[in-house]
Parts: C-alpha cells; structure tokens; sequence
C-alpha cells in the first residue's frame, strides 16, 4: 500500500527555529522542507508539492506577507504564519490575505505540531466536499456541473473553474490576476479583457431566466459573489 508522506515547508530567516520546527514535525512523521528566505520558499512551491507552509512574518527579500499573498493567488495550501508579540497589524493582514493561522514567537514546538495537525484537518475536510452551494447556486465539483434554481447552466471548463474560485470565499473580492492564477495556472498568459469576458459570459447564463446576478465588480479592484445569498 501506497504511504501518503504530507509535506510541510519552513520558511524562516532563523536558522535555529528552521532546525527546532524540522525536529518536531518530523518526529510526528512530516516531511520537511526549507527556506531561508520568500523567494526560495516561492520557488520550491513551484518545483515540490507542498501540504502546508510554516511561514516567518519578517524575511530577507520578500517577507511573509508577500509570499502568503503570492501563495493565496497560487491555489489553496494553507499558511501558518511565525509572528512577534508586537506583530499585531501584521497578523491581522496576514489572516485577511488568506493565512490560516498563526503562532507567536517564543512558541512551544508542540503546539506548533498541533497546529499543523488541525489546519491540515480544516483542509482535508474542506476538499473533500464536493458541493458548493450558496442560495439558489449549486456548484457540483464532482460531476462539473452547475444548477441554479434547479436548472442546469452550461459552463465551459474556465468559466466553472472562475465561478468555483468566486464562490468558494462569498464576500471575498478576487483580482483578475487571482482569477487568472486560479482558473488558467500560473504559466498563462491571459489579460485581464479576457477575464473581463468570462465574467460577462457567467452573468449572461446565471440570469438568463431572470434571475438576479450574484457577481458583484469591485471597481478598480475585481469580483466578489456577493455575501448575500441570490435568489
């Protein structure tokens, strides 16, 4: 039988924490990787598959807040972020731009593990669900399928793939830039007049019947489902 290794990144600019965090979480099992600073952490997203990522606030280069915001437009592997006692304004920002949680320096290597532990079971539990649903908006991940009110809406493999990101975080506003990363993958090249057409084409066949459009534009910043539920 196949094991399943789950594999955790460290990015810390200290030397010493990379070697106490590798130590405890290898000894619950993880496999380890690390960085020492934003831009190797990005770089081994892209070359490694990555569970979750340990990520220090304050690094050389790009910091903590620049690579969880690169990683949130990437895709869904949680953050938990390394922080100060007096890091308040950045945990906070940290939260808002996708981070899962986080931990205050000096910390306890077990409660860190266990951290790990529980931001892993959120995410396990969140992609195992197969239906979105968000008032009369029914997404099913399984079969690709999109209903709203009952009826079948015929979406092409981009615009479902826009339409999952936006109704995964109802409220949340998605640049075009995160709809690009989410919906083509980071090799693309796709301009924002495409992302603007795809758009128009989803609002086209959700009200085609009359319905409200749960797609809100944000100008100046993107798209959001709105956080009250259409109907």
């Amino acid at each position: 039988m196949e094991v399943v290794v789950t594999t955790v990144l460290v990015a810390d600019d200290d030397g010493h924490i990379r070697e106490v965090v590798r130590y405890a979480l290898e000894r619950e099992g993880y496999d380890v990787l690390e960085a020492a600073d934003g831009t190797t952490a990005l770089s081994l997203v892209d070359e490694r598959p990555v569970d979750l990522i340990v990520l220090d606030i304050i690094m050389p280069g790009e910091d903590g807040l620049q690579v969880c915001r690169r990683v949130a437009a990437r895709g869904t592997i949680p953050v938990i972020l390394l922080t100060s006692r007096d890091q308040e304004l950045d945990r906070v920002l940290g939260l808002e731009l996708g981070a899962d949680d986080y931990v205050t320096k000096p910390f306890s290597p077990r409660e860190l593990v266990a951290r790990v532990r529980a931001v892993l079971r959120r995410t396990a539990l969140k992609e195992a669900t197969t239906l979105i649903e968000h008032g009369d908006l029914l997404l099913d991940l399984e079969q690709h399928k999109c209903q709203r009110a009952g009826e079948l809406v015929d979406l092409t493999v981009t615009e479902f793939a826009i339409l999952r990101t936006l109704l995964a975080r109802p409220g949340k506003v998605y640049t075009r830039y995160e709809l690009v990363q989410r919906a083509y993958g980071h090799d693309h090249h796709i301009t924002e007049r495409t992302v603007d057409s795809h758009v128009r084409r989803i609002r086209a066949k959700l009200t085609r019947t009359g319905a409200s459009d749960p797609i809100e534009t944000v100008h100046g910043l993107g798209y959001r489902i709105a956080d009250r539920e259409p109907g």
